[in-house]
């Protein structure tokens, strides 16, 4: 990837070395500590504990909240910080344009870096449950321990692998502006167990889709793409299919469990996104049976 111009976000909070990521935790009885187990990209919604209401943190819950990262702070300097401040500004100037264009104002989420274990305002979650998004405090959450799983445990290497895993948590954000995260938490609240893991998958393979679109947007504005960088991307979204994460965990396959689609589907999303370049092509949700 092509980013040494550009722009490097002030929205990256280091909340590593901070005891775990513990620290300055109020958690009440009743309050649902959310765990999620296995490397999957993004957290089932499930996070309705922000969802329903509204985007405000649950009662009991204090969200810590990190040193900011700036260019002249000493973890800026640390290659895999710049490289996430340098995606996260491209995600930030592409889909500032794309909302511009729609009449809207985006709102521009936190990544906060941490190491072992994190509380957000969806609760507390460790390292293994990889990268997440909570609309409860609309952070995006990262130990950066889970570039080099992806490079070495699920044969994901290269940049732009790493930043498709910045860009879908940040599809996660986008959702949750246009109030897709909300209608998708009601629904799986009243459904059944299979029906509320499709609808997952759906929200899934959708935030795949708007990460595709990121690419091809930022792409068109800074030219950050190189030879290759596209291939890594879809090599990152095979690796994290629910299909081929269950052959290597416990050697079946459940598709009634999938929460996050195959590995087939979620390239096939990533990619239409990207050939479209559009949000209104990734309605998941009305592809149905056809995803």
């Amino acid at each position: 990837m092509k980013l040494d111009d550009s722009r490097r976000s002030d929205n990256v909070e280091d909340d590593r070395g901070s005891g775990g990521g513990i620290r300055g935790t109020h958690i009440g009885i009743g309050t649902i500590v959310i765990v999620v187990v296995g490397y999957f990209l993004g957290v089932n919604p499930v996070t309705l504990l922000g969802l329903l209401t509204n985007g405000a943190a649950p009662q009991g819950v204090t969200a810590p909240a990190g040193a900011p990262v700036r260019s002249d702070s000493p973890a800026a300097k640390d290659p895999q910080v710049d490289f996430v401040r340098a995606v996260l500004g491209e995600t930030e100037d592409a889909w500032g344009a794309y909302f511009q264009s729609m009449e809207r104002t985006y709102e521009r989420p936190r990544l906060v870096l941490f190491t072992g274990g994190i509380d957000s305002a969806c609760g507390f979650a460790s390292t293994a449950a990889g990268p997440f998004y909570c609309p409860g405090d609309r952070k995006v959450y990262i130990d950066l321990a889970f570039y080099h799983e992806l490079a070495t445990s699920f044969g994901a290497p290269g940049e732009f692998a790493r930043a498709y895993v910045i860009a879908h948590e940040v599809g996660h954000h986008v959702q949750n502006l246009l109030g897709i995260s909300e209608r998708a938490a009601r629904t799986e609240a009243r459904a059944g167990k299979v029906s509320a893991n499709h609808v997952s998958v759906e929200l899934e393979l959708q935030a795949d889709c708007f990460a595709g679109v990121w690419a091809q947007q930022a792409n068109r504005m800074h030219r950050i793409l190189e030879a290759g960088d596209l291939e890594s991307g879809l090599q990152a979204a095979a690796a994290v299919g629910d299909d081929t994460l269950q052959k290597r965990m416990q050697g079946t396959v459940v598709p009634d469990s999938f929460t996050h689609g195959t590995s087939a589907q979620r390239v096939r999303w990533f990619q239409q996104g990207y050939q479209a370049g559009k949000i209104d092509a990734c309605d998941t949700f009305g592809a149905g049976a056809a995803l």
